[in-house]
């Protein structure tokens, strides 16, 4: 008779998700990743495979849970131009407040592993048109208000923004002074105007 897992499959691949955040791909052991996840190994590789499938498993528990979260804001009927700001503020006020900031998971996966693994340069690839697409509706809705002009690209600006948001995170993995990134911000969103 087999036995039952006796842990929370989301909440351990929550933990596992943060270990990757924290200590990047290669910086994370399995015997990191059966600490921090609180199970044994024989569970960790009956659940989740591998190393390498815990952190593809960990990689989409990010974009459901903290991607999604992020940018859900962008894709409701409302959003505008002030949704748009409200994030970039919002993200500021959060990067602020952590006692360490590891920025963005997928950002740094791009950084660490993308040079060198085609599937994860696929998958990053995939974040970051999902974001821009956001953003891109987000936009939409902005000028279809008359906030922004109708002569903008908005693709290009998308695209912008997508970037600004991933660089802003790496900037605050170093700098969270809440001055300094809200100074960035606003040259950010002067592509707005």
């Amino acid at each position: 008779m087999a036995r039952t897992k006796e842990f929370d499959k989301d909440e351990v691949l929550s933990k596992a998700m943060y270990t990757f955040l924290r200590n990047g791909y290669e910086g994370t052991s399995i015997q990191t990743l059966v600490s921090t996840m609180g199970i044994n190994r024989g569970s960790l590789y009956d659940t989740f495979g591998d190393k390498r499938s815990l952190f593809l498993a960990a990689i989409a528990h990010y974009e459901a849970t903290v991607v999604k979260s992020t940018i859900s804001s962008l894709m409701t009927p409302d959003a505008a131009k002030q949704t748009i700001t409200n994030l970039f503020r919002d993200l500021v006020v959060g990067m602020a407040k952590e006692q360490n900031c590891y920025g963005c998971l997928m950002t740094n996966t791009a950084v660490e592993l993308c040079p060198h693994d085609a599937e994860a340069k696929a998958r990053v690839d995939t974040h970051f048109s999902q974001i821009a697409g956001a953003f891109q509706q987000a936009l939409s809705k902005a000028q279809a208000k008359g906030e922004i002009k109708s002569d903008r690209d908005l693709v290009s600006m998308a695209q912008y923004l997508t970037s600004s948001l991933q660089g802003l995170r790496v900037i605050g993995k170093v700098n969270r002074d809440r001055r300094t990134l809200n100074n960035i911000v606003d040259v950010i969103l002067s592509v707005l105007d």
